[in-house]
This record gives structure tokens, sequence and C-alpha cells, in this order.
């Protein structure tokens, strides 16, 4: 058995921000993938991915809000027993949403009526499914949006008005351009529960939670804005002042080693960075209007592209 593959995604704008109700923009990233698949002979991975579906099923066993959606958890369990693990691409902690794409095979496979993306996606509908991956995905990461697997899950880009407004959006189509978004390998792990807490603590600031509601939302609603209706011209002088906002309010979510590269981005306008997922670690997203030169540029870095300008 091996089941559908669920991708990983990118949360282009809106990291922490959604976590206070402003905008978001969240795409699906094709170039890593998960399936469920079940085997005899078990690698050390996917022993280890054997043993954390036990402790999930476990945990869907355990949970009290059994109204969120009904699962066949003895197939579940009995499939765990028979070698299932989940056999993925997707790097963990590295903002890509690896417990997403696991999180939406077991929903696609185990869930009785399941919302199906057949089907006509409602905003009821898509916040109903938000809902649930929450619940699920909260083993994982302690506290969890449910964005990242619906994304997995649906394979569109969402677009996140607020918390109760999700919709399913349209994204303009690459063009063979110099300028790119990219990923920037730390070469470090990133784990979302310290940096989530990190970040809920500074909001207690007056002067954080200010930024937060003005300068952060505001450059993240424009960038959104202007990426959507394809204005390159606007998203990159917006991004620029987003990732000023980021390196000087958001540094220990920012690696130690990428302090100085992030500010030379800003001082030369060659590339901007910006926070992919939670930070900490894993990737982190950039914006170029000539990938080709950034290349050189960051020649001694692991870039991998995601989209063309």
């Amino acid at each position: 058995m091996k089941g559908p593959l669920f991708y990983a995604k990118i949360l282009l704008f809106g990291e922490y921000g959604i976590i206070k109700d402003s905008k978001g923009l969240a795409i699906p990233y094709n170039f890593y993938q998960g399936a469920l698949k079940i085997s005899q002979d078990l690698s050390e991975t996917a022993k280890t991915s054997n043993q954390n579906l036990l402790n999930f099923h476990n945990y869907l066993n355990s949970i009290e809000d059994k109204d969120i959606a009904n699962f066949r958890l003895d197939e579940l369990k009995t499939d765990i027993d028979r070698g299932m693990h989940f056999d993925s691409s997707i790097p963990q902690g590295y903002g890509v949403g690896s417990s997403g794409a696991l999180v939406a095979a077991i929903y696609d496979k185990y869930a009785d009526n399941k919302i199906t993306i057949l089907e006509n996606l409602t905003r009821d509908k898509l916040l109903k499914l938000k809902e649930i991956f929450s619940v699920m995905e909260s083993f994982f990461h302690g506290k969890s949006s449910g964005l990242d697997p619906l994304n997995s899950y649906l394979s569109i880009p969402i677009l996140i008005n607020s918390k109760n407004n999700l919709e399913a959006t349209g994204i303009p189509s690459q063009k063979e351009g110099k300028g790119a978004v990219f990923l920037l390998d730390s070469e470090q792990v990133g784990e979302t529960e310290p940096m989530v807490t990190l970040f809920m603590n500074k909001m207690k600031n007056e002067g954080f939670r200010r930024m937060i509601n003005e300068d952060f939302a505001n450059y993240t609603d424009a960038c959104i804005d202007n990426f959507l209706h394809g204005d390159v011209k606007s998203l990159f002088g917006n991004v620029k002042q987003l990732s000023k906002v980021v390196l000087a309010n958001f540094k220990p979510m920012i690696p130690k080693a990428f302090h100085k590269l992030w500010q030379q981005g800003i001082d030369t306008n060659d590339y901007y960075l910006k926070l992919c997922g939670s930070g900490g670690g894993g990737y982190i997203l950039g914006f170029t209007k000539d990938y080709a030169k950034t290349q050189e540029i960051l020649k001694n870095y692991k870039l991998e592209l995601v989209y063309r300008f």
C-alpha cells in the first residue's frame, strides 16, 4: 500500500501574524511530499515514524472532543501494526509543514464523512476542516492553527483574511523572469513550540503588540495584496519594509549566523529575507529581483527556487 501524495507548504506571508488574526497566504510546495506506506522490513527512520503514528493514534483515541471527526481508529491501529509509516521527503523542523502533510494523510484515509476537495469548498467547510486539523496537529506542536494540514490536504493556495475568514485563492502564474522567491537553508532544525511561546511572551509587551498590529500587519497585508495582483514593483518595496521589521523585532527567531546576511540584503537591495514558518532554524524565505545574481552572492548557501516572477 502506498497512499496518495501530500505536499509540503510554504506560508509566503503571515508567520506569527495569523496567530493574532491578521492576513496570511499559504501555497503548496510540490518539491517535497509524503505518503502513508505499509512495509514489513522497516528502516530506522520508518520505525520511528511507525512509533509516532502509534502515539498519534493513542492521542486521537484520547481526545475528548469526538465531535471534530469520526476516525476509523481500529483500522488505523491494524495498519500501524502491519508496519505503516509516513514515507516523506519533507524535512522536519524546517517550516514547510512536515506534520501537516502527515495529519492530512491520516484524515484522508481514516476519517468518516470527510470533506473532500471535489466539493464546493464554502467558507464554512474550510473553517470546519481547519478546526479538525487544528485539534489533530496540536499533538505535534502543542498549539496549531490547522493551516498547514489544510494546505497540504487541499493542495491549493489559501488566503487567510482572519481566523474565521479563509478562502481558496489563485496566484498569478509563474513567469520566466529574473525575479524569484526562494528558500535559504539555515542547516539548523527549528522547533515550533518554543518559538511560539517566545512570541506569546513578547506579545505581553505593549510596544511589541503595537508593532505587530500596525507595522507588521500593514506590510504583510500589502505584500499579500501586491503578490496576488502581480504588482511586483510594489511587492519588493513592501517586502523590504517587512524584512526590516522582522530583523528589528524577531531576532531570537532568526538564527544568529544569518543576522548579518539579512541586513546585507536590506542594505544592497540584492535580496530580502523573511521568516518561513516560526523560524529558529529550518528555511528562511527570500525574495529577489535577480535570482542568478543572488545565487552568486549566496553561493556558499543552499538555495531552492519556489516561484518565478
